[in-house]
Parts: structure tokens; C-alpha cells; sequence
């Protein structure tokens, strides 16, 4: 089954469940910033998508911008800055078949499913 991190606030995420919607296909919408991931969850996410923790982050926010930015931190200090503060986790995020894709444009959502 699909599943989908989604922000309902967020334009792109919106654009990515829409994409999701016109599939056809069944999919699990998980809105993380109520129901925030495990660390093992993160950590299993960022095995997924192929990526360091550190691409994972929306180096934009505010939040990082005045806590995290040009500090040295480890993998696991980043994780834990998304596990306290879920806003910081790029959006969409979209797993099938034990892969996942960051959906920034939301159009590689539509050719990764």
C-alpha cells in the first residue's frame, strides 16, 4: 500500500495528494505533524528515500534558521530536531514498495507511482 506524510497546509503536499487521488491506486494518508514519526520511523524513512538526515530538513523554517543553522550536529541531532519540531520534514513524502520520494515538484510523485 501507498502512503503518503502529508501536511494539509502546505501547497506541494496538497498537490501531491491530489496526484495520489487520480491514481486509482489505495493509499494511506499519514499527517505527521499531528501524529509525529519515531525516531525509528524517521531513521527508516531516510534509509527509504536514500538520502542524510540533513536533506530531510526544510532548511527555510524558522525553526532551523534560528536553532539548528550552522551548528555542528550529528545525524541523529538532526533526526531529533525533526522528531521535536515535525515541521521541519520536507513534504510530501510518498512510499511504495519499500522506496520512497520527496514529492518537490509533486510531479515526481506521479512518476514514482
Amino acid at each position: 500500500m501507498i502512503k503518503i506524510y502529508h501536511n494539509p497546509r502546505c501547497r506541494k503536499s496538497r498537490e501531491g495528494l491530489a496526484i495520489l487521488e487520480n491514481s486509482g491506486e489505495e493509499f494511506e494518508i499519514v499527517k505527521y505533524l499531528e501524529n509525529p514519526p519515531t525516531k525509528i520511523e524517521l531513521f527508516e524513512l531516510i534509509k527509504l528515500l536514500n538520502i542524510s538526515p540533513i536533506e530531510l530538513i526544510r532548511k527555510g523554517e524558522v525553526i532551523w534558521k534560528e536553532n539548528f543553522k550552522n551548528k555542528p550536529l550529528t545525524d541523529e541531532q538532526i533526526v531529533d530536531a525533526m522528531i521535536n519540531f515535525p515541521k521541519l520534514i520536507e513534504r510530501p513524502i510518498v512510499i511504495k514498495n519499500n522506496k520512497a520520494v520527496i514529492g518537490r515538484p509533486p510531479t515526481l510523485i506521479k512518476e514514482f507511482i
